[in-house]
């Protein structure tokens, strides 16, 4: 009899190795390498028959849809995030740090989705049923028809859903807790959580049901498990935060059926997540208006402008070594702009030490935001605020050039409706409203620096002869 072969597994990233080894050669983590029994579970091919297959129906892309595409929960910063709703038959996987608020956040959404009438199934792998029921007596949920079960086997949970009338959400928190009798590994490795989310998966496809998966998040804060697992799916979201904040976003970065650059903003408080209508208010609470190092950008996250306020504070330095220290934003781009302001601008940055912050620990991505850093360095240098009713934006170039950036006309509209009157922007930007307040249309990085520096000399002056 032919001996049983085993195979190594990273947790990480799946590699497989011959071999057990302390280090894995495809994402470099140690002690994520587990043996596992390949002829259990997704991949256990050559050792099986493969059946004969069967023909499938072919049909036509046009057609009629018997039911709404998509089900709105009534969370509009959940539907904005999810592109409108879920969408019937899909799988849905939601990502965070431990605490955050996935549960709570779910919880409210499910019984957001009952009270509409929808028939919604909570399956909970990580809490009893009676703290899942003291969650929903704090959020005002207990009284709805959600239906409870505290099950963490595969087959179970699927004969469970899949008697009476077929689901129209169905919630499984988490999917590291799943196990299944086809595969011999522990929960929460590799080959089990790939044959828990694909029993999941075919299940929400062949019966129209929207299928919702909590993931567990590494320390870097990625999902934990395999990335195939986010390829099977068809979104993935992202619910992030700082702890000190009470302020929590749903960032989506994957969507099949929507865009994928929307968030959706709350709030914690004791009654659950709030949600915030309105986050440009939330981003630039507590400002100070007359400190200088700080630039309100006015930025976008999918179709919706948000404006944050931009800190920065440049100081002397005994080190031979400045630091630079980022919050919320590309710490190389970060380099790319102090590099600049340097070379075309004529700022010395080398004896100083830099720090950068995003308000309300927000993170930027967009490279708009280098107007508005650039004007921060240099306000905190000078030692000299910027004027508070402005906003900047405006892409800066290796050359120093200031580069247009798309949605103009919103980016102001969102700070005219915030109060602010003035804007530094892109010289040729298009779509500028004709209603606008005092624009300030720069071409180069050298003439924002001149302006500030500019601006401080007339103060100077005024002081002088007062």
């Amino acid at each position: 009899m032919a001996k049983a072969k085993t195979q190594f597994i990273c947790q990480n990233c799946g590699t497989v190795h011959s071999r057990w080894a302390g280090k894995c050669d495809g994402c470099g983590e140690w002690n994520t390498i587990v043996e596992e029994d390949p002829m259990g579970g997704i991949g256990s091919g050559p050792g099986k028959v493969p059946k004969k297959g069967r023909p499938v129906t072919l049909t036509s892309l046009s057609g009629e849809i018997e039911e709404a595409p998509r089900i709105p929960t009534g969370m509009s910063e959940l539907d904005r995030a999810t592109g409108g709703g879920f969408v019937r038959g899909s799988a849905v996987l939601i990502g965070g740090d431990p605490g955050i608020g996935k549960s709570t956040l779910l919880m409210q959404a499910a019984a957001a989705l009952s009270r509409k009438g929808n028939r919604v199934i909570y399956v909970s792998g990580e809490e009893a049923v009676a703290q899942v029921r003291l969650r929903a007596q704090r959020l005002d949920a207990a009284q709805t028809d959600v239906l409870l079960a505290a099950e963490t086997n595969v087959e179970d949970i699927l004969a469970t859903i899949s008697e009476g009338k077929r689901p129209d959400l169905v919630i499984i928190d988490s999917i590291q807790t799943l196990w299944s009798d086809t595969a011999d590994s522990a929960p929460g490795t590799v080959t089990q959580v790939r044959t828990g989310v694909q029993a999941m998966i075919r299940f929400a496809k062949q019966t129209g049901a929207t299928m919702v998966l909590v993931g567990h998040v590494t320390k870097d804060g990625q999902i934990a498990g395999p990335r195939v697992v986010e390829h099977m799916v068809d979104a993935v979201l992202y619910f992030e935060g700082d702890r000190g904040h009470h302020y929590r976003i749903l960032r989506t970065v994957k969507n099949r059926f929507g865009p994928t650059d929307e968030i959706g903003v709350f709030e914690m408080s004791d009654k659950g997540l709030r949600e915030v209508a309105n986050p440009s208010e939330l981003f630039l609470g507590e400002r100070n208006e007359k400190a200088p190092g700080a630039a309100v950008f006015a930025g976008m996250e999918g179709t919706r402008p948000v404006l944050v306020e931009v800190q920065a504070l440049v100081a002397p330095t005994s080190l031979g070594t400045p630091r630079r220290a980022v919050v919320g934003w590309d710490s190389a781009r970060l380099s790319m702009i102090l590099a600049v302001l340097e070379a075309h601008c004529g700022v010395r940055l080398g004896s100083h030490d830099v720090y950068l912050n995003i308000a309300g620990g927000y993170r930027i991505s967009e490279p708009a935001a280098d107007m508005a850093v650039a004007s921060a360095l240099v306000s905190s240098l000078a030692g000299l605020a910027l004027p508070a009713d402005c906003v900047y934006f405006g892409e800066v170039s290796l050359s120093g050039a200031v580069r247009p950036v798309a949605h103009t006309a919103q980016r102001l509209k969102e700070a005219e409706k915030l109060g602010f009157s003035a804007a530094v922007l892109p010289a040729a930007s298009p779509d500028l409203p004709k209603s606008a307040g005092r624009l300030s249309e720069i071409d180069s990085l050298p003439d924002l620096v001149a302006r500030i520096a500019g601006s401080k000399l007339r103060n100077t002056r005024g002081e002088d002869e007062g």
